[in-house]
């Protein structure tokens, strides 16, 4: 693939003989890395003396960026079931640093007699709640200074958005992001990844973001494996679009899913990947359900969790 200067489009061409496929070649990928194209196998054979090195540098990073995440070991501290992807669907507890699904926190709290009692305080450690913003930056701080990696990327959100009391500072923000990454914040990651994509806080530099999505999907963020799936799918490369949405989807983001569907219906997927990606989403579906979110998602769009 090169880049045409005149139309700033992405031309397919022989990486050996340059030979395009509007002069009625029919290109095909290098079936190991899928990096570039031949018009035959004789140019194939020829260009692989110097494409071997950084083929099979291709394949091994491959195998590292496709494999499925690990799972994520983050249920619900009260109710022990699986926490939803969508951010709508858990909160986190600047008191205590846990995160507990919207079911949980939406649900009343009894008491010995089975009465409600007062329901303002954090479902897990029972703390009462911030009752002012400066409440919550101390309490943000004293998490962050206990190395709480969820407080520390909430910092780096605050800064880079001038918000809850916090000066817009994007170098502030690309540093809590490096912290909580250090930490094994995926998002962290994924953001930093955005800082050098767009220039906040550092210089653009669209390799380095990449690298950054990268370790983000790796260590399991939907989001940064959703949107390289994107950045594939716009430079063509749609199987390595559609390996990205699947793993995506699996990871319960329905929105991959939508893509899937896309893909699909342009007849750039199979039945079966369509197949696939609905059964590993009911999957996931059956591990984050129940009456109680259901509950609290039916009474305000604000615990919708799936």
């Amino acid at each position: 693939m090169i880049m045409n200067d005149k139309t700033d489009i992405m031309v397919s061409v022989c990486a050996n003989c340059g030979k395009g496929e509007e002069e009625n070649a029919k290109l095909k990928n290098c079936t190991a890395c899928m990096m570039v194209k031949y018009c035959t196998r004789e140019c194939q054979s020829a260009h692989r003396p110097q494409h071997k090195k950084a083929c099979k540098k291709r394949v091994l990073h491959d195998e590292e960026l496709f494999k499925q995440p690990p799972p994520q070991d983050d249920d619900c501290p009260i109710c022990f079931q699986k926490l939803p992807v969508l951010n709508t669907g858990r909160r986190y507890q600047s008191c205590c640093g846990k995160e507990i699904c919207a079911g949980c926190e939406y649900a009343p709290v009894y008491d010995n007699q089975g009465n409600v009692v007062d329901n303002q305080k954090c479902p897990f450690c029972r703390t009462p709640f911030c009752k002012s913003r400066e409440d919550m930056i101390a309490r943000l701080k004293k998490r962050e200074e206990a190395g709480d990696r969820i407080a520390i990327y909430n910092m780096g959100n605050y800064y880079r958005d001038g918000r809850n009391g916090f000066p817009q500072n994007h170098t502030m923000a690309l540093e809590c992001y490096h912290r909580a990454a250090q930490l094994g914040h995926a998002l962290a990651y994924n953001d930093t990844g955005y800082c050098h994509e767009f220039g906040r806080g550092v210089e653009v530099d669209k390799k380095k973001a990449n690298h950054y999505y990268e370790i983000a999907a790796i260590g399991g963020d939907v989001v940064a494996r959703h949107n390289l799936g994107i950045k594939e799918k716009n430079a063509g490369n749609t199987n390595r679009a559609l390996k990205h949405y699947m793993i995506a989807v699996a990871s319960g983001d329905s929105v991959s899913l939508n893509k899937v569907k896309e893909l699909y219906s342009n007849g750039r997927a199979t039945k079966e990947d369509y197949t696939k990606a609905l059964q590993s989403y009911q999957v996931y579906l059956g591990e984050i359900k129940s009456p109680q979110r259901d509950k609290a998602a039916a009474a305000d769009e604000y615990y919708r969790y799936f």
